[in-house]
């Protein structure tokens, strides 16, 4: 979560970060890997952001968590926030693709001033999705997909190193959580492999989002780095992490399963795959791409073929290859600027409330410690001054744990469950 507030003694705003505790709390390599600096970052609970927000005061407040954690936020902060003539601006959203839980993510989202959307599908599909449970829709924003950027792609190098240039570099961007089994993630991977010793000349590159022990939104029972280490691999096979932009910058061939990756690499008209090896199911997320003219199996590339993009599709999806991404923001400012220069804006008003779900609301609110009305419950963990150096010992020590149970302990006792 971010917040932001006007600092006449800058250039720009002063940006605030406020980073909730948790499983998939950023790790500073993460962080680092974002670019983007805060004035000042600290690690929160819920309560300890909400009492934040009703005792400081900020412009504009960025909630980028999951669907469940945006509509306890919100709700605290109507609540924080309650007789306020004057409050910040509220403004969320989704970072990359949306082709699952739709609705469901949509309407934990719904509340804020400010619902981006990354593309004019989005934005129609999100219209569509709160004007048919009759919610206002007016805070869907259209924008577009927010880390694109780079130098367009210019053609494939050569594949001789001895001329002095790079190899032919092919990239696979790995998810988290997508495919989920072990069979399926360990057939990519022999693939992946199998075309770095068909094509010797070419380095062939694993891009992992995240290292060991590191968490993102998704949870990862089955990293690639523990496959690996298992496999033969050729000298011109390699595992990377770090920005995906940077390793873009190098790539001529970018395959993934459904990775919004796909979206970075056709803005910067790379050629790009997207899997059907294990089929094309909502389940795996490669449904979306259905019409963008990417979708092709490995033994298709490994004979040569390169998928051509479907120019229509790829406007459609918020990926401006003809030089308008620098315009795509423009709504959303203005929007903001509006809201700051009224005189007053009205409470937070999420669909979600006790009287429209009452059996689902109160315990997405309950696991942020809070009420069915956004207050704090009692005993919920807040503190006023930053934790001694045991208890981050043992918070590490935690989430240690957590990690090892979801990455070790968890898969062996599914495949004990299916004996």
């Amino acid at each position: 979560m971010e917040t932001a507030s006007r600092d006449d003694a800058q250039a720009g705003p002063a940006l605030s970060g406020f980073l909730l505790r948790g499983r998939a709390t950023p790790t500073p390599r993460q962080l680092e890997e974002v670019g983007v600096r805060a004035d000042s970052l600290r690690e929160v609970t819920a309560v300890e952001f909400l009492r934040a927000m009703a005792e400081e005061e900020y412009d504009v407040v960025v909630i980028a968590l999951v669907g469940g954690g945006v509509q306890a936020m919100l709700h605290g902060l109507g609540r924080v926030w309650e007789g306020r003539q004057k409050r910040p601006v509220v403004v969320t959203g989704y970072v990359g693709v949306v082709y699952e839980k739709l609705a469901d993510g949509l309407l934990l989202r719904h509340g804020a001033d400010l619902v981006l959307a990354n593309s004019r599908q989005d934005a129609d599909r999100f219209t569509a999705v709160y004007e048919g449970v009759g919610a206002d829709a007016s805070s869907v924003t259209e924008v577009a997909l927010p880390f694109l950027g780079g130098a367009p792609y210019t053609g494939e190098h050569d594949s001789s190193a001895k001329q002095g240039r790079r190899p032919y570099t092919v990239v696979f961007a790995a998810q988290p959580s997508v495919p989920d089994s072990r069979k399926d993630r360990t057939y990519l991977l022999e693939r992946l492999v199998r075309h770095a010793r068909m094509f010797p000349e070419r380095e062939v590159l694993l891009k992992l989002r995240s290292k060991p022990g590191e968490h993102t939104t998704h949870i990862e029972e089955l990293p690639y780095q523990k496959l690996a280490q298992r496999s033969d691999v050729p000298p011109n096979f390699r595992l990377v992490y770090g920005h995906m932009g940077e390793v873009l910058d190098r790539t001529d061939l970018l395959v993934t399963v459904s990775s919004t990756a796909a979206l970075e690499s056709l803005h910067r008209r790379i050629p790009t795959v997207v899997l059907t090896d294990l089929g094309v199911r909502e389940v795996l997320g490669n449904h979306h791409f259905v019409g963008s003219g990417c979708l092709a199996s490995w033994d298709q590339l490994d004979a040569g073929h390169r998928p051509a993009p479907d120019e229509e599709w790829v406007a459609r999806q918020g990926v401006a290859t003809d030089g308008s991404y620098a315009t795509a923001f423009e709504a959303a400012r203005e929007r903001i600027a509006k809201l700051l220069a009224a005189p007053e804006l009205p409470p937070l008003t999420p669909y979600y409330t006790p009287a429209t779900a009452p059996g689902y609301l109160p315990g997405i609110l309950a696991r942020h410690h809070l009420g069915p009305d956004g207050s704090p419950l009692p005993g919920a963990p807040a503190a006023d001054k930053e934790p001694g150096p045991v208890r981050q010992i043992v918070r590490r020590a935690a989430r240690g744990a957590y990690r090892h149970g979801v990455q070790r302990v968890a898969p062996v006792i599914r495949r004990m469950g299916e004996l």
